[in-house]
């Protein structure tokens, strides 16, 4: 069990209570930023919910029961984050920014290293400015535990450090991280930076229990495998995620925090295997590539300590186990996933 963790000083006086009600989401059309969208429009106190996105892995089927413009509270705009027009026109007159969008594939960097700049630094820098111009003053940001670097079985608390991130994305996020809290102190901006375990969930892109079952479903018998199938890790479900993130900015006192949102528990890419073959009712024979990572600047073990964020009251419905299960049950009833 985690223990409860002080709360760090906050370099900004502590603020009150606040709720915030017109939300413009940054990604909103992809995985984790249409479960934000759904979470939002079910709620009657949400003024306005605008998403800015350019579809390149958003998709239009995820936001299809809010499209049909039965509800005036929601607006979509078709674009570009750094198209500073349509960034300001999706973010003037709201309340709060919810920061999703980055370069959903950290594999990439491997062969365009500055895909991590352009579409993580950079972009954060365009969505902070746009945030100032429009006088939107309460930012959420979608940060990852690879700001943390590879720090083998230690339980990784947010204030601990040295930052030092193995892939250009990690180090993309410990970059926005260090812009916000800039922003914060300049422009008397405030801001919850959440550093996400591995999310899954419906809607899935990307990910390995996605990419097991789309191999599987290709060839029954044969799995291939990176890595040696010991990497281990926190998965957590995106459902987990929303209520984690909305639930510490109702909560935080603080002008600019920062949460770990993971669950307590770790399995293996190995369970995940095992889990992928038994929804799909396969013995597949499995193919390691060997080594102790996946690609360059994987990590191979990564464990959040979430005591800060459990002391706000929040604590996940599901486990790995539960979460990984869950999610490969949901992407099998999704006929996007299965092949065709």
């Amino acid at each position: 069990m985690l223990h409860a963790a002080t709360e760090p000083g906050s370099w900004i006086e502590a603020l009150p209570i606040h709720e915030q009600r017109r939300y413009c989401i940054i990604g909103g059309a992809g995985f984790i930023g249409s479960h934000f969208a759904d979470r939002l429009m079910e709620d009657d106190r949400t003024e306005a919910v605008t998403v800015l996105d350019n579809f390149r892995t958003g998709r239009h089927r995820h936001l299809r029961k809010h499209l049909s413009g039965a509800d005036p509270r929601f607006r979509m705009v078709h674009g570009d984050v750094h198209d500073r027009q349509k960034l300001m026109e999706a973010m003037e007159g709201h309340t709060l920014v919810l920061h999703l969008a980055s370069n959903a594939d950290i594999a990439r960097a491997a062969i365009e290293p500055e895909i991590d700049f352009r579409e993580g630094t950079e972009l954060t820098q365009h969505i902070l400015e746009a945030a100032r111009a429009c006088n939107v003053k309460r930012v959420l940001y979608a940060s990852g535990s690879g700001v943390y670097g590879d720090a083998g079985e230690q339980i990784l608390r947010e204030e601990d450090g040295p930052r030092a991130p193995i892939s250009t994305y990690g180090a993309s996020k410990v970059a926005g991280e260090a812009l916000i809290a800039s922003y914060c102190a300049m422009f008397d901006m405030t801001a919850c930076v959440f550093r996400f375990a591995n999310v899954v969930g419906a809607r899935q892109t990307h990910g390995v229990g996605y990419d097991f079952l789309q191999r599987l479903q290709h060839d029954p018998a044969r799995l291939r495998v990176l890595g040696d199938g010991r990497q281990k890790k926190s998965y957590i479900h995106v459902s987990d995620v929303v209520e984690a993130v909305l639930h510490a900015e109702s909560r935080s006192k603080q002008a600019y925090a920062i949460y770990n949102v993971a669950t307590e528990d770790t399995i293996t890419v190995t369970d995940i295997v095992g889990f992928a073959s038994e929804a799909l009712g396969l013995r597949p024979m499995i193919e390691y590539s060997g080594g102790d990572r996946g690609w360059k600047g994987d990590v191979p073990i990564v464990r959040l300590d979430c005591a800060k964020l459990r002391a706000l009251g929040w604590a996940p419905r599901y486990n790995s186990r539960d979460a990984i299960r869950l999610s490969l049950e949901e992407m099998l009833r999704d006929e996007h996933v299965a092949l065709v």
